[in-house]
């Protein structure tokens, strides 16, 4: 089930970018989650790595696309798509990767986050972080799960959509 659905990702995006008129190899992969055992089960992770060996650097760029754009763009269309009609067991999600964007990106979410909890710890303030994308967002609900003294929200309608971190009501 795992491999085909890694397979099928890998597949779709190879041709979507193809009638794009980029012809690119896809790596697939499944993505380590350390996630505690939970009751609701995550769907399987699969990261989509688009090969820029034969890509112009102004290829890559645009595939990229201001602050990661088309990239998040081509990664909702690969969510939506691929698991359309799926049982929700089945789902899988998928992250498309290029030229170490991802990764770069990740990096910088969490230090984002990092500062924002410690920021929130020092002022007893709730702290707003702009600029993120849903799947951004939840990168930094998800990291900021582990700690039990913050809490954190969206507030406002998209494209001004925000991420709101603050100390932890009273349970």
């Amino acid at each position: 089930m795992t491999d085909s659905r890694m397979q099928r990702g890998q597949q779709w995006l190879k041709t979507l970018l193809q009638l794009a008129g980029v012809s690119v190899d896809v790596r697939g992969e499944l993505e380590a989650t350390s996630t505690q055992k939970e009751e609701s089960p995550e769907p399987d992770s699969f990261w989509l790595t688009i090969d820029e060996t034969n890509l112009t650097p102004e290829q890559i760029q645009i595939l990229i696309g201001a602050d990661g754009s088309v990239l998040d763009a081509i990664q909702y269309l690969a969510n939506s798509i691929l698991n359309l009609n799926q049982l929700q067991g089945e789902q899988a999600s998928y992250t498309v990767e290029l030229n170490g964007y991802r990764v770069t990106r990740q990096a910088e979410i969490r230090a984002m986050a990092e500062a924002a909890a410690q920021q929130v710890r020092d002022s007893g303030q709730e702290v707003e972080i702009k600029s993120l994308s849903s799947a951004e967002r939840r990168q930094v609900h998800t990291f900021l799960k582990e700690f039990s003294d913050l809490e954190t929200f969206s507030r406002g309608k998209e494209p001004h959509r925000h991420l709101v971190v603050r100390p932890a009501m009273g349970e």
